[in-house]
C-alpha cells in the first residue's frame, strides 16, 4: 500500500472537483480557460485537505522510529568499568500507517501544489477575471484594463512583502538570503489569508449551527423566506430596470453607427453580448443599407463603446443571477409551504402543489416514495436538523476553546491536540486520519459558506443546475486558494504538529516544511499567529447576538429582524408575492389543461374536418369570450405597462384576473409607460403571429 493511498486520494479528488464543477458551471457556454482555472484552482484545494492527514499520520510514524531509536541507543550505553554486559532493551514495535507514504514524495508534491496555487490565486485567476468582464474589444485593451483594476491586489500584497523585506534587512541577526525571501513571501500571503480566515471563521463557526437549528423550525423558515422573496424582488426589478436602460443605449447607438461605420464591428461584438430577445429586436435590417456621414453626425469614441460594453456584461450578469436566485427561492417557498399542509395529513402521503421541475430518477422513485417523503418532510427532518445543530455546537465551542488555547503545551489544553496524541499511543492511525479530515472539513465549512452568506458578498452567487457565472466560480476558486493554505497551518497549530507555534523539537509535516520556518519573522510566529486567533471569541459572541445584523439594520440595509417592524412588512410583502406567484403558476397549469382536453376531444375531429373544427372553434370562443375581439383589439394597438408596473399594481389592488389574454400582456422589454420607441432602421420589425391556442 505504499504510496497507494496517495494515488487513489489524487484521483478520487478530481473527480469530485469535476462533479462540482459540471453541477454549477455550465461547459458548453463558458470559455474552456474559465472551466480549466476554476477546476484547478479547486482541485489543488480539495487535495489539500483530503491529503494533508496522510501527510500526519506519516509524520507520527516517523516520530516514533526517531523516539524508539534514541531510547534503544541509550538503552546500549554502558559504564567503561562496568563488568556487565549491555543489555538490550526490547524497543516497541512502530507500525507503519496504511497510508504510509514513502520519503521524498510528499515535499515534491507540496511545493506543486502549493507554489501552482499561490501563482493561480495571486496572478492568473484575477487576471482571467479582469480581462473576462472588461469592456475592451481588443486583447491589448482587455490586458491593460486587467492590469489597472488589479493593481490594489498586487499592491496590497508588495506592501506586506516589502515592509516584511525591510524588518528582515535591518535585523542585525538575520540574513538574507533565497530561502528567507521565499519564507518571507509565505508569510506574507498567510497573513493576508490568515486575516480574513478569522474574521469569516467567527462567524460561521455560531451561524451555521444557528442555520440548521432554526432550519427545524417550520414558521421562522418560512418566514426568513417571505422576507427573502421581499427583498429579492425589489433587487430583481431593479436588475431588470437596469438592463432595460443598458438596452436603450445599446439600440440608440446601434442605429446611430451605420453599417459600413469603422466602429460598427465594436457594435456587433456588444450586440452579441446582449440577450437573445434584445438581439432579435435590435438585429439589423441586411437590405436597407444607409451610409454615414461624419459631417452630420456625432458618434461615440471607442473608449465610451468600451464602457457601454463593460455595463452591458455587468447588466446581463446581474439579471441573469437575480433570475436564478428568484426561481430557488420560489421553489423553496413552495416546499415549505406543502411541508407546513402536509403535517396535518391523515393519509401520512406528502402531496405537492407543483410538480417538481428537476426529473427523478429511478432509484428515487422507487425508495422515495410520497409516504417516505412524508415520513422525512413532516418528521424526522427536523430532529435531524436539531441532533445536528447540537453536534456542530460541540463542534464549534471546541474550536474555540482551542483556538484560545492551541499555544500550551505543557499542560496540552487544545482538545484537538488531546484527541490526536491519545490517538498516537495506540497507533490509531485510521482515527487519526478521519478526525483531522471532519476538523479540516468543518472549518472550511465555516469558512467558504460565509462568503456566501455575507450581504457584501452576495454579488458573488453559486447557483447549481449550471447557473453560476464565470465571474464567481473564478472568485471562488481565487479565495479557495488563498485560505486554504493558512487554514491548514491553522489547524497543524491546533493538533500541536507546528513547531512554529508550540515550540516543540519534534519531526515537521512535509506540509510545514515547505512553508519554512517562521522563526526568521518572530514577531509574526510568536506574536499573530498566536495571539490573533483569540479575536474569535470576540466575532462569536458578536455573531451570536446579531450585533452585525442589527447595526446594518438601523444603517437602512434591511436584515431579518423578528422583533422590528420593517421586518413584519417585508415579510407581508413577500407572502403577498409568493401567493400573487401561485396563482399565475396555477392558471398556467389550468391553460395547459384546457388545451390538451380540447386536443383530445377535437384532435382527431379536426384532421378530418379542418374548415368544421374551425368554425366549432371560433363559435367557442365567442361564446366563451364575448369581450376577447375588442381586448385584443385594444391590446394590440396601445401601449401597455411594464411588468413591474402591472404586478405592483396587481399586488396592491389585490386583483386576481379570471383569465388572460396573450395578445394583452406584451413582454416586450423595450417598451414602457413612457413609450420608448421600439423600433428603428436596424431593428427587427416582423410582428409575431398569433397561435391558434392563445385564448383557450
Amino acid at each position: 500500500m505504499s504510496g497507494a493511498a496517495l494515488g487513489i486520494e489524487i484521483v478520487v479528488v478530481f473527480f469530485l472537483a469535476l462533479f462540482l464543477l459540471h453541477r454549477y458551471g455550465d461547459f458548453r457556454r463558458q470559455q474552456r480557460m474559465v472551466l480549466f482555472g476554476t477546476l484547478l484552482a479547486w482541485y489543488l484545494c480539495f487535495l489539500i485537505v483530503f491529503i494533508l492527514p496522510l501527510d500526519v499520520t506519516t509524520t507520527i510514524y516517523k516520530q516514533c522510529k526517531i523516539d524508539h531509536g534514541e531510547h534503544e541507543a541509550v538503552s546500549n550505553q554502558t559504564s567503561p568499568n562496568s563488568s556487565i554486559p549491555p543489555t538490550k532493551s526490547v524497543p516497541t514495535v512502530c507500525h507503519k500507517p496504511w497510508s504510509y507514504i514513502p520519503d521524498g514524495i510528499m515535499p515534491v508534491f507540496w511545493r506543486v501544489v502549493y507554489w501552482t496555487s499561490q501563482c493561480l490565486t495571486w496572478l492568473l485567476l484575477p487576471f482571467m477575471q479582469s480581462y473576462a468582464r472588461s469592456g475592451g474589444f481588443s486583447m491589448t485593451g482587455k490586458i491593460k484594463t486587467a492590469l489597472i483594476e488589479n493593481a490594489i491586489y498586487y499592491g496590497t500584497y508588495l506592501l506586506i512583502f516589502g515592509s516584511l523585506l525591510i524588518y528582515v534587512a535591518v535585523h542585525p541577526k538575520l540574513r538574507l538570503s533565497w530561502y528567507e525571501l521565499q519564507t518571507i513571501g509565505i508569510t506574507a500571503a498567510n497573513t493576508w489569508g490568515l486575516f480574513l480566515l478569522v474574521l469569516l471563521l467567527g462567524y460561521g463557526l455560531v451561524e451555521i449551527p444557528r442555520s440548521y437549528w432554526n432550519a427545524a423550525r417550520r414558521g421562522y423558515l418560512l418566514d426568513k423566506t417571505y422576507f427573502k422573496a421581499a427583498k429579492l424582488m425589489t433587487e430583481k426589478a431593479d436588475a431588470e430596470e437596469n438592463l432595460e436602460d443598458v438596452m436603450e443605449e445599446v439600440r440608440k447607438v446601434s442605429e446611430s453607427i451605420k453599417y459600413n461605420h469603422p466602429l460598427r464591428k465594436y457594435i456587433d461584438t456588444i450586440l452579441r453580448k446582449c440577450p437573445a430577445d434584445y438581439q432579435e429586436k435590435m438585429g439589423r435590417n441586411m437590405d436597407d443599407y444607409e451610409d454615414y456621414d461624419d459631417k452630420r453626425n456625432t458618434y461615440p469614441s471607442e473608449k465610451s463603446l468600451a464602457k457601454l460594453h463593460k455595463q452591458v456584461i455587468y447588466a446581463v450578469q446581474r439579471h441573469n443571477r437575480t433570475q436564478v436566485q428568484w426561481r430557488n427561492l420560489l421553489e423553496q417557498a413552495f416546499h415549505l409551504e406543502d411541508v407546513s399542509k402536509n403535517e396535518t395529513s391523515t393519509s401520512r402521503t406528502f402531496v405537492r402543489s407543483f410538480p417538481s421541475p428537476e426529473q427523478r430518477s429511478w432509484v428515487s422513485k422507487i425508495f422515495y416514495t410520497p409516504t417516505v417523503e412524508w415520513y422525512w418532510e413532516c418528521l424526522l427532518r427536523q430532529w435531524f436538523y436539531r441532533v445536528l445543530a447540537v453536534v456542530l455546537s460541540l463542534f464549534s465551542v471546541a474550536v474555540v476553546w482551542s483556538e484560545c488555547t492551541f499555544f500550551s503545551t505543557q499542560p496540552v489544553l487544545s482538545l484537538f491536540a488531546v484527541f490526536i496524541q491519545l490517538a498516537e499511543r495506540d497507533y490509531n492511525y485510521l482515527y487519526i486520519e478521519m478526525a483531522c479530515f471532519i476538523t479540516i472539513f468543518f472549518l472550511c465549512t465555516c469558512v467558504y459558506s460565509t462568503v456566501f452568506r455575507i450581504r457584501v458578498f452576495n454579488y458573488y452567487y453559486l447557483a447549481s443546475h449550471h447557473q453560476t457565472d464565470a465571474y464567481s466560480l473564478q472568485f471562488s476558486g481565487m479565495l479557495f486558494c488563498r485560505l486554504t493554505p493558512p487554514l491548514c497551518l491553522n489547524f497543524l497549530g491546533l493538533i500541536h504538529m507546528d513547531s512554529a507555534i508550540s515550540h516543540q523539537d519534534k519531526e515537521q509535516t512535509a506540509y510545514t516544511s515547505i512553508m519554512g520556518s517562521m522563526r526568521v519573522l518572530s514577531f509574526i510566529a510568536d506574536g499573530f499567529y498566536i495571539y490573533y486567533p483569540m479575536l474569535i471569541v470576540l466575532l462569536c459572541i458578536a455573531t451570536y447576538f446579531s450585533l452585525g445584523t442589527r447595526c446594518l439594520n438601523l444603517l437602512g440595509f434591511q436584515q431579518f429582524v423578528g422583533d422590528n417592524d420593517m421586518t413584519s412588512d417585508l415579510i407581508d410583502e413577500g407572502k403577498e408575492l409568493i401567493r400573487r406567484e401561485k396563482r399565475k403558476r396555477q392558471r398556467v397549469e389550468d391553460g395547459e389543461n384546457r388545451r390538451r382536453e380540447w386536443r383530445e376531444r377535437y384532435g382527431n375531429h379536426r384532421e378530418d374536418y379542418p374548415a368544421r373544427n374551425r368554425n366549432t372553434y371560433s363559435e367557442l370562443k365567442e361564446s366563451s369570450n364575448p369581450d376577447a375581439a375588442s381586448t385584443n383589439r385594444q391590446g394590440k394597438y396601445s401601449w401597455s405597462s411594464t411588468r413591474p408596473e402591472r404586478d405592483r399594481q396587481e399586488l396592491l389592488q389585490d386583483v386576481e384576473p379570471l383569465d388572460f389574454n396573450g395578445d394583452t400582456i406584451l413582454d416586450d422589454p423595450m417598451e414602457s409607460e413612457t413609450g420608448r420607441h421600439s423600433g428603428g432602421r436596424y431593428l427587427s420589425m416582423s410582428s409575431s403571429q398569433s397561435r391558434i391556442f392563445d385564448d383557450v
